[in-house]
């Protein structure tokens, strides 16, 4: 960052963010360049000093936590005297009256239709235009692509076309169509063709008999002649299914019925993230997510990129424009909703200096982000984003209700400077911090006119949990932990607080990641379970993921499944305070020990070499075993944490930690060696950037606020630039 600063009112303003501000950010949404940095200095002036108030009180409240702990060290946990203490303290707190949550304007993709979302860095224009236009995606690829169609049988994936595995991927599709969209005889294997007669879908049969569709109201729409339809349409619990024709197409000239694809409506929202999965750590890297944010708003980012020898373009795709049976047009949109994810209070920014010093990043992303939002909103980009009129911000790590109404205030304070409307900026809650967890009815409640989203993360809430408890004694094994009686208890009372509050139909209520995109046949097993514990999203790691997942929510009518949990005893705040630690005189084997320390060791050295040495955020790492898992930063907080309790209770010591580290350094290394931007760990570790800031994730994590990783990810990273 260059030292010449430009001066804006009480703002020092790199050069950088202040030609973006006047040059592309503010023209034509109503603000100058002027008015949007002295309000920005107003707020920051104002809500930053509070802001590193409830900064303080998060570190006073850790403290007394860890004294009261450190005092009963030797004697049986007392969980009555443990809660009152909580209480007293003001971790936990009163509640506050029931309450019905009151968001106006809010998208159908958040209020009424159930399905994926995508997390995406924003930062990276390739995979935020392939996160957006995962609206759509074809079943023909995700079942041809992904090992949820097995390879026995001669259904390999050679380098070339399988016929025989095409073949196997299209009876699985008219499968899924006979599931769903049942015929009043017969089944759309015999399928010779379909048309639309009278407003309603007639299939046809070899022998000359047709069959229309079992249920009323699953046809939708349908483009081209309707006697001879290029598509067809369908809908069942609010997501649409699009049978495409098309005898010039290899697959459709096979196919008796002339389809040539079958795609289904995905990722109905999309988080762009300026958090945990970006490596944001100056003005440059900022302005990279902030640019690329504007540019989605607009409807102008694109993206060229080699693949197979030849140039990709990459553009937002444009709507989907149908005939209804009754003959009226209906558009749909082509684009996942987006949101956005702005950084969390704890961090700053030296991008914009207040009085000579760093201000809370925080504030600087609501500003810029609502303000390009607001371009959406006054119909300047090529497409619309919100229908509704909404801008939706996704905010991170807050510690109970207090920092969420500061958060509220902070909305208000921005909509009032860019002059966007009351009300207009909806909140999304995420609740993956303990002192949230057990004090989410009253989040909720404070921002009751504003919340648009709830949802559960088991990693960065299982990093707070054992940095809370980090002086109660030694915790569970991590793979234990997803076993833990909190955790349960943390997941269901989420969804039962959200109930509770009245968001079923207004709402998101949200679970946390698949982590695994390779393994996509697990997940089909496994992520049923979200929509089944009365989730109306969940996080997928790619397109495909989203339109494999969106196949459970054809499978649960999720709204009924709400309303089928409203009734059941809500999860009490005394299970979510179960303390997950080892049972006093259990003894681990030293090979118990060393597979966890190095599962631990080898997850953060894969995650940290690419964050600290090449600034990149997110990526497929392979794990101790080689499976790809999409990582973020919430993988590095439970992995040092975990490190770290072990360390600080004696399960562990330094020098076994060292050794681990630099074992797993030579194993990320080999996992590597492909990649020629990749920096070798394990050769020289004491010169390695990135070596250092792995060990110092686990030596120093025990000191690191609320077991946060960005202070010691920012500072390496920034030292890994300047070294070039």
């Amino acid at each position: 960052m260059t030292s010449q600063r430009i001066r804006r009112g009480k703002l020092d303003v790199d050069p950088a963010l202040d030609a973006f501000v006047t040059n592309e950010l503010t023209p034509g949404s109503g603000v100058d360049a002027e008015t949007f940095f002295s309000a920005l200095g107003a707020i920051l002036a104002e809500l930053g000093p509070r802001n590193r108030e409830l900064l303080d009180a998060r570190d006073a409240i850790q403290s007394r936590i860890d004294e009261w702990h450190v005092s009963r060290r030797g004697t049986a946990h007392d969980a009555g005297a443990y809660k009152s203490f909580l209480e007293e303290i003001g971790y936990l707190e009163p509640r506050v009256s029931d309450f019905s949550v009151s968001a106006d304007r809010i998208d159908d993709e958040i209020s009424r239709v159930a399905g994926p979302q995508l997390v995406v860095p924003v930062d990276n224009a390739r995979y935020a235009l392939n996160a957006a236009n995962a609206r759509w995606g074809s079943l023909y690829d995700a079942f041809y692509g992904t090992d949820v169609l097995d390879e026995s049988d001669g259904c390999g994936k050679p380098g070339g076309y399988n016929p025989v595995r095409g073949e196997k991927v299209v009876q699985r599709v008219r499968d899924l169509l006979d599931r769903h969209f049942p015929l009043t005889r017969g089944t759309h294997h015999w399928a010779t063709g379909y048309a639309v007669t009278d407003g309603a879908l007639i299939v046809r049969f070899g022998d000359g008999s047709t069959a229309s569709l079992l249920e009323d109201g699953q046809l939708a729409g349908y483009t081209g002649d309707a006697a001879n339809p290029d598509s067809v349409l369908l809908t069942k619990n609010g997501l649409h299914l699009e049978i495409r024709f098309g005898t010039d197409n290899p697959i459709g000239r096979r196919d008796l019925a002339g389809i040539a694809d079958v795609q289904l409506e995905s990722a109905l929202s999309t988080i762009m993230d300026l958090e945990d999965s970006v490596a944001s750590v100056d003005s440059e890297d900022k302005l990279k997510g902030y640019r690329n944010w504007l540019g989605l708003m607009l409807g102008t980012l694109t993206e060229s990129f080699e693949k197979g020898g030849k140039t990709i373009d990459r553009a937002l795709a444009g709507d989907r424009v149908y005939t209804t049976p009754s003959g009226d047009t209906l558009t749909l949109p082509g684009r996942s909703l987006m949101l956005v994810r702005n950084a969390g209070m704890h961090l700053l920014t030296d991008a914009v200096l207040l009085d000579g010093e760093p201000v809370a990043e925080t504030i600087l992303d609501a500003m810029v982000t609502a303000l390009a939002a607001k371009h959406d909103l006054l119909g300047r980009g090529r497409f619309t984003n919100s229908r509704a009129g909404s801008i939706y911000i996704v905010k991170p790590k807050m510690h109970g209700s207090a920092e969420v109404k500061l958060a509220v205030e902070l909305f208000e304070r921005v909509e009032s400077a860019l002059d966007i409307a009351p009300g207009t900026l909806k909140m999304g809650i995420m609740d993956e911090e303990r002192r949230t967890s057990v004090n989410l009815h009253n989040c909720i409640a404070a921002a009751a006119s504003r919340v648009f989203f709830i949802n559960t993360g088991f990693l960065d809430r299982t990093g707070d949990e054992i940095h809370t408890i980090m002086e109660a004694g030694p915790v569970l094994p991590k793979g234990e932990m997803k076993g833990a009686k909190w955790l349960a208890a943390y997941e269901d009372s989420n969804v039962d607080t959200g109930l509770a509050a009245g968001m079923r139909g207004v709402a998101q209520i949200g679970k946390g990641m698949w982590a695994m995109p390779d393994e996509m046949a697990a997940m089909m097993d496994a992520k049923i379970g979200h929509p089944a514990a009365g989730a109306s999203t969940a996080w997928v790691p790619s397109p495909t993921a989203a339109t494999l997942h969106a196949l459970h929510y054809l499978m649960l009518d999720v709204a009924a499944r709400q309303a089928g949990l409203a009734d059941r005893d809500p999860a009490p705040v005394d299970d979510i305070l179960t303390l997950p630690l080892m049972e006093p005189g259990r003894e681990l084997s030293s090979a118990d020990i060393d597979r966890e320390l190095e599962n631990n060791a080898q997850g953060i050295l894969g995650y940290v070499s690419r964050w600290v040495g090449q600034g990149v955020g997110c990526s497929k790492v392979p794990d101790i075993n080689n499976v790809g898992l999409m990582e973020d930063c919430a993988t590095l907080r439970i992995s040092s944490q975990h490190i770290a309790n072990w360390l600080h209770h004696g399960l562990l010591d330094e020098a076994r930690v060292r050794e681990a580290m630099l074992r797993m350094a030579s194993v990320v290394d080999r996992q590597n060696a492909g990649d020629p931007a990749y920096r070798p760990m394990s050769d020289d570790p004491q010169a390695s950037v990135e070596f250092q800031a792995a060990l110092d994730l686990v030596l120093k994590g025990r000191e690191q606020p609320n077991g946060y990783t960005e202070f010691i990810l920012y500072a390496r990273r920034a030292q890994a630039k300047a070294a070039g």
